[in-house]
C-alpha cells in the first residue's frame, strides 16, 4: 500500500509555518488587521455540490445588500485533495480566500496550525450553545475557537423498493447481518447490468465502510497514554474489515479504485439496489435536471443497522467554516460567516438534507421518513480519532488506499499491520 510519506511530512511542515506565522506580532490574526476595509470581494470556498444552488445564491446577493460596494465569490473546491490546497492556499496573503468550508474531521489539524482567525469573542452572536458541540469542541484549542459548525449529515441506507420486492424481501433489515445477506440476495436477482449492485461500496469508501468497522468495536486509532497509535489490527477491527471485505467481493459491483463523490449516475443508471449517502442526497436524485425521478419514486430510506438492531455507528460527517488567519478582510469575513448561520440560510441547507449548524433549528429537516432516518443514524454516529494530525491522514489518502486493497481481496491482516504503523508515525509527529 502506498503511504506517500512524503506529502505528509511536507503538510506537517507547511503547517507548521502556519502557525509560526498565526502567532506573530502584528498577524491577520489580529482582528485590527481589517484596517478600515469597507469593501472587498470577500472570497468563500465551498467544496462539492452539497450546498445548494439555491442557498449559494441567498448567500451572495444578501451579502452584497448589506455591505453595499462589496462583493462574495464563491469558489467551488473538490474534496479529494482539498487537505493539500488548503494547506497551500490558507499560508499566503494573495493567495488566500476569506472564509473557508473544511471537513469536521480535519479542522482540529488547521485548528492547531493557527490557519483560523479566532472566532472565540463572536461565538455567542453566531450561536454560542446552540452550535453541534462536537464540532465546536473540534476546532477549540485551550479555551479558545477557530472554527464554527457549517452543516452536519449523517448517512442512511437509500434502498429501492421496487427492486426488494423483485428479489423477495418483505422487510427491511434490523441487523448487520440481515443488512449484508439483503445485499447478496439483491445482488443475485439483478445479473445485469454486470455492475450492479446490491450495496453500493466504492472500493475508496472508507467513510462508508467506517460503520462496519466501529459496529464490531473497531477504530481507526486509539489513544495510548500521551500518544496514538493504530487500531486497524486489533480482532475487533479485523471483524469489521472482514465484513466491509465480503461486501465488496458479494454485494457491491462498484469498482475498486472509486470514489463515493458521485452517487447519482450510478442509481440513476439503474445499477444500486442500496447505497449508504447523507440525506441531501435525496434532492439531487428527485432533480428533474440533475436526478431521475421516474427511478427516485421508489426510494425508502432506513438507518444502517447494527450488530444489536439499534442503528449502526455511522460517521457524522459534515463541515465547519473557519475565517482564514491570513484575511486581509476580517470585518467583511466575519459578516459573511454570520449570514452562513443565519437561521435563513440554515433553513435552506435543512430544507435540502443538511443537519443544520444549530440545534435549535432541528425541526427544519421535517417530520417524513428521511427527517426520522436522519434523526436515528444520528443517534449513534461517531468521529473519526480527535487526533490533532489527523486531517493528514486523510490527506494522504492512507485510508482510501487500505479499502481499495481490501477490496481487491488483499490481505486484512498484513494491510491493517502497514496502515497501523502509518497512522501512528503521522499521528505522532
Amino acid at each position: 500500500m502506498r503511504m506517500k510519506k512524503t506529502l505528509a511530512v511536507a503538510a506537517v511542515g507547511a503547517m507548521l509555518a502556519l502557525s509560526a506565522c498565526g502567532s506573530s506580532d502584528g498577524s491577520s490574526n489580529d482582528k485590527s488587521a481589517d484596517s478600515g476595509s469597507k469593501t472587498a470581494d470577500i472570497r468563500v470556498w465551498l467544496n462539492g455540490a452539497d450546498t445548494p444552488d439555491d442557498a449559494r445564491a441567498w448567500l451572495k446577493k444578501t451579502f452584497e445588500e448589506q455591505n453595499p460596494g462589496s462583493t462574495l465569490t464563491i469558489e467551488q473546491q473538490e474534496w479529494d485533495g482539498l487537505v493539500e490546497k488548503l494547506t497551500t492556499a490558507l499560508s499566503s496573503d494573495k493567495e488566500t480566500p476569506d472564509v473557508v468550508e473544511v471537513g469536521n474531521t480535519q479542522a482540529p489539524t488547521f485548528t492547531t496550525a493557527g490557519a483560523f482567525s479566532d472566532l472565540t469573542d463572536n461565538l455567542s452572536d453566531l450561536g454560542g450553545d446552540d452550535l453541534l458541540k462536537g464540532f465546536v469542541d473540534g476546532a477549540t484549542i485551550d479555551g479558545k475557537t477557530f472554527a464554527v459548525p457549517y452543516y452536519a449529515g449523517s448517512t442512511y441506507v437509500f434502498y429501492r423498493k421496487d427492486l426488494f420486492k423483485k428479489a423477495g424481501i418483505s422487510a427491511v433489515p434490523i441487523t448487520t447481518d440481515e443488512f449484508v445477506d439483503d445485499a447478496i440476495k439483491l445482488k443475485k436477482a439483478n445479473p445485469t447490468p454486470k455492475n450492479f449492485s446490491g450495496f453500493w461500496l466504492p472500493g475508496q469508501d472508507w467513510r462508508d465502510g467506517a460503520a462496519f468497522l466501529w459496529n464490531t468495536g473497531g477504530d481507526f486509532a486509539v489513544k495510548d497514554g500521551d500518544s496514538w497509535k493504530g487500531a486497524l489490527s486489533s480482532p475487533a477491527s479485523q471483524e469489521g474489515l472482514a465484513t466491509v471485505q465480503k461486501i465488496f467481493k458479494q454485494a457491491s459491483g462498484a469498482p475498486a479504485d472509486a470514489t463515493e463523490a458521485d452517487p447519482v449516475t450510478p442509481f440513476c443508471a439503474g445499477e444500486i439496489g442500496m447505497m449508504v449517502r447523507p440525506g441531501w442526497v435525496k434532492g439531487m436524485l428527485e432533480d428533474a435536471k440533475t436526478g431521475c425521478p421516474d427511478i427516485a419514486k421508489n426510494l425508502g430510506v432506513f438507518p444502517v443497522p447494527g450488530a444489536d438492531g439499534q442503528p449502526a455507528p455511522v460517521l457524522l460527517g459534515g463541515s465547519d467554516l473557519g475565517i482564514s488567519a491570513k484575511s486581509q478582510h476580517q470585518g467583511l469575513a466575519e459578516k459573511a460567516l454570520a449570514l452562513m448561520l443565519s437561521e435563513d440560510y440554515q433553513s435552506i441547507l435543512a430544507h435540502h438534507g443538511l443537519t443544520p449548524a444549530k440545534n435549535s433549528l432541528s425541526s427544519k429537516l421535517g417530520s417524513d421518513e428521511y427527517a426520522q432516518a436522519t434523526i436515528a443514524a444520528a443517534s449513534n454516529a461517531k468521529l473519526t480519532p480527535a487526533a490533532a494530525n489527523w486531517a493528514l491522514i486523510e490527506g494522504d489518502r492512507t485510508l482510501e488506499d487500505l479499502f481499495s486493497q481490501i477490496a481487491q481481496g488483499g490481505d486484512l491482516a498484513s494491510l491493517a499491520d502497514k496502515a497501523d504503523s502509518h497512522i501512528a508515525e503521522v499521528l505522532n509527529k
